[in-house]
């Protein structure tokens, strides 16, 4: 799967086009608004924190991006995997090029969707490290977690991560947090009728949630 950035990140190639997840007809059908509706919104931004090539988080954030279109937003989407992005030493990596622009992009948002892989009972490195480095961009964002593990015991895994959201940036977090395990994607797909759902709603809910 290519890479995908958002224009505004300098340091950045920008892929040709976003691949989709590919909204079955049956369902295509249904969706209330045709793509020439759609305008790009600065105000929905979904985050892929995987690094991994065949990121099933990211599979996840790619669905997550069809459902908004469904609902008429053209998100911005950002990929951790090709943003060369600084290791946060609190000091000069809060210049990089890239990371102001990061900054700028999650300033601009009022609702984050966090996509990110399951690791030692918790979220990526990476997202922990972007977090570390635009710190206060995050300051009252609703926040939605998407989340991809092995197996289902690390299902509370990601609260850790919400908690310093809201404890340090005052983030409202949507009470509908997606978990998938690995039976949930067939052939480079979300696959679960469950989860697809779930993601949906996630969606729907963020378009309604507001913070203050």
């Amino acid at each position: 799967m290519p890479n995908v950035f958002f224009s505004r990140v300098v340091a950045c190639r920008v892929a040709p086009h976003i691949p989709y997840s590919k909204i079955p007809l049956a369902e295509f059908k249904a969706l209330r608004l045709t793509p020439l509706t759609m305008v790009s919104s600065a105000e929905y931004l979904i985050v892929s924190g995987s690094l991994r090539a065949e990121s099933r988080s990211r599979m996840m954030a790619h669905f997550l991006n069809d459902c908004y279109r469904s609902e008429g937003i053209a998100p911005q989407l950002i990929d951790l995997r090709g943003l060369l992005l600084p290791f946060c030493d609190g000091e000069a990596a809060y210049d990089h090029p890239s990371v102001l622009s990061l900054s700028s992009t999650i300033s601009e948002a009022r609702v984050v969707i966090v996509a990110t892989p399951i690791y030692n009972f918790d979220a990526s490195a990476a997202l922990k490290n972007l977090v570390e480095l635009t710190g206060e961009s995050w300051e009252n964002k609703v926040v939605g977690f998407l989340c991809a593990a092995g197996g289902s015991a690390s299902y509370m895994s990601i609260m850790s991560f919400a908690n310093s959201l809201m404890l340090d940036f005052r983030c409202l977090i949507i009470p509908r947090i997606v978990y998938a395990i690995s039976q949930d994607f067939t052939d480079g797909r979300l696959s679960s009728q469950v989860v697809r759902e779930r993601v949906r709603e996630l969606a729907v809910a963020s378009t309604r949630i507001r913070n203050g």
